[in-house]
């Protein structure tokens, strides 16, 4: 007797779950962030450029000009529109050089500054979608994808160094060449405020959100007496600054 198959029997299904949104960096872009991270004392800032066949796939870090201190960054608004035009001149759309924005945190905390909120709401809150990453000084990381399609949303996004793509040397001359020409290390009271898509300096930061690194006594050495008293005494009255809050590690 012939054993009946079923039609369903006879059809390959096979059932592919959604792979998780994660975002991935090169190891060429990594070594190049996390040297910037720790050439200085400073936080520093720049943008993540995308492989446009996987936009969530940093494959190099670009840095424009920029004042920066312990606590906050100001870019150069004529630089960022230089960079814009350079980007543009080599190929690139903006969901390639402009929707991953990457900064650094001297504390171990990498959680966001309500600076760091504001600035990401005004600068791409008109993008479709665009990343929020901050790497702090010990190593933690935080990734935020924001969406404003739609419904809109947000989710958290797990970080990993891909060493499965093809990387080379590292060019630490050059890294360093850029980082001189780039970051100069400002007063800490000016923050980073973006008004619409331009940076303008803020003279009144909010300390109380800031994570700051563990050894800044050369930094406060330089300070005015009363800018110093300032900060010694908001860090007196905020133990919690200096708190080492978990958000996720990088692989």
């Amino acid at each position: 007797m012939k054993k009946k198959t079923s039609k369903q029997n006879n059809t390959s299904l096979e059932y592919k779950r959604p792979r998780q949104p994660m975002l991935r960096f090169s190891p060429n872009a990594w070594a190049k962030l996390v040297f910037f991270r720790d050439y200085g004392d400073t936080e520093i800032s720049g943008f993540g450029i995308s492989d446009p066949d996987d936009l969530l796939c940093v494959i190099d870090f670009q840095t424009v000009k920029q004042d920066a201190t312990v606590a906050s960054i100001s870019l150069d608004d004529l630089a960022i529109a230089d960079f814009f035009d350079l980007q543009v001149d080599a190929g690139r759309k903006p969901e390639q050089f402009f929707r991953i924005w990457l900064h650094s945190h001297p504390g171990n905390s990498p959680t966001p500054s309500s600076v760091d909120e504001e600035t990401f709401a005004r600068v791409f809150g008109r993008s479709d979608w665009a990343v929020m990453f901050v790497v702090a000084q010990g190593g933690k990381t935080y990734a935020r994808l924001r969406f404003n399609v739609g419904p809109g949303g947000q989710v958290l996004l797990p970080v990993c160094v891909d060493y499965s793509l093809p990387f080379g040397p590292s060019d630490q001359k050059a890294w360093e060449s850029e980082y001189q020409t780039n970051i100069k290390v400002a007063s800490v009271s000016r923050s980073l405020v973006f008004d619409d898509e331009v940076l303008v300096d803020s003279t009144e930061p909010d300390l109380d959100e800031y994570s700051l690194p563990q050894d800044i006594l050369e930094q406060l050495e330089d300070m005015e007496p009363a800018e110093r008293k300032a900060i010694l005494d908001e860090l007196s009255s905020r133990p919690d600054l200096w708190a080492d809050e978990e958000v996720m590690f990088y692989d």
